[in-house]
């Protein structure tokens, strides 16, 4: 198989690089970090400003008409740079269903603004299989009211919306869209594996007008199938990414790191361990591309993307051991960017819901097929 990048994804990934190399460095990252901003503002609004947000959205609300390949593009990019803006978190989780699924007036009100920078949109959907316990609805005389607790969102300061998953007595699902500036939301900040701020958001009978509805209770069954599998793609392309950072990172230093008055990766010890992280990141590599044009071709992607999600919970881990062992001590330096994205491969691993989770379905997969 050849999963060799088109004009077109090529384009996506060279003005990402661009933008995001200035924006990446270890300084400015720090700095972003010690403010403690949960968006760095700059990256989105350049990011918005080159097309790059919207880069999936249709055409009609400002964005740039590509598809999901090339936003998974972006999204390994930014991964790579260890940029804080929360792609498959918005971007993923909410913007694109939104685009495919909302009502004419939601996609004006809240996808063309999200495309442009000025609105942001984030999600905190169920994962099948997960522990976290959807929040029930319920119907009121002029609306809907959500009622739970959502743990680990990310931008909750910022975003605008929150789409969510709530069922009501019976148990059926439907999708809302949460005013985050309710008096009706509680959102307390929490410590996180990547030291990225995120929030656990408590709704007491949270108020949700029938214009903020994407599905009724019963109707969301579609859109769910469509944007899970979605996230959890993007979230491979992600965990790629900082793979792809600290491979690269890791053989520029050991082929400059001197001992013995030779480079430390012409020891055998030392360039077998970076040859294992290689294979590693070659099969996430081979893997998530292959479930991503799938479902970009809306192809059937399950059993593509179990085995991707596999690699994507267990290569970045021994990937990123394998590069803070070879970097020493430097690697403890919580600002070098191996730390970085090994600290973010160790966060998405738990978004994923873990190596043990993910085997266990492509397991039920291979015994069904």
């Amino acid at each position: 198989m050849d999963f060799t990048f088109d004009e077109t994804q090529q384009d996506v990934l060279d003005l990402a690089t661009t933008i995001l190399t200035d924006r990446g460095k270890p300084e400015r990252l720090s700095a972003v970090e010690a403010a403690g901003d949960s968006v760095d503002e700059v990256v989105w609004q350049d990011l918005a400003a080159a097309g790059l947000i919207g880069i999936a959205l249709p055409e009609e609300l400002g964005g740039s008409g590509a598809g999901f390949t090339e936003l998974c593009v972006l999204v390994q990019a930014a991964a790579r740079a260890c940029v804080r803006v929360p792609l498959v978190d918005t971007a993923v989780a909410v913007a694109a269903p939104l685009a495919r699924f909302g009502t004419p007036e939601q996609r004006e009100r809240l996808v063309a603004p999200f495309a442009a920078g000025t609105t942001l949109l984030v999600g905190a959907l169920t994962r099948p299989g997960g522990r976290a316990a959807r929040p029930v609805v319920t119907r009121t005389a002029d609306g809907w009211a959500l009622r739970g607790v959502l743990s680990h969102v990310p931008a909750a300061d910022r975003a605008e919306r929150l789409l969510v998953d709530a069922a009501d007595e019976t148990g059926r699902v439907g999708l809302f869209l949460v005013d985050l500036r309710s008096s009706t939301v509680e959102r307390t900040p929490h410590a996180t594996v990547d030291r990225l701020p995120r929030w656990h958001v408590r709704l007491t009978d949270t108020p949700v007008a029938d214009a903020d509805v994407v599905r009724a209770c019963g109707d969301a069954a579609d859109v769910l199938d469509w944007t899970l599998p979605r996230i959890d793609a993007a979230r491979c392309a992600a965990q790629l990414g900082r793979c792809d950072a600290a491979l690269t990172l890791t053989a520029t230093y050991v082929s400059e790191r001197e001992q013995f008055t030779r480079p430390i990766g012409s020891f055998q010890a030392v360039a077998h361990r970076l040859a294992d992280a290689y294979i590693d990141t070659e099969g996430l590599r081979l893997t998530t591309w292959q479930a991503i044009w799938l479902l970009a071709e809306e192809l059937p992607a399950e059993e593509a993307l179990a085995i991707a999600t596999v690699w994507a919970t267990e290569a970045p881990t021994r990937v990123g051991e394998a590069a803070m062992h070879l970097h020493g001590g430097t690697s403890v330096d919580l600002d070098y960017p191996v730390h970085r994205a090994f600290l973010g491969a160790k966060n998405d691993v738990f978004a994923l819901g873990g190596p043990g989770q993910r085997l266990e379905e492509l397991g039920d997969l291979l015994a069904v097929s």
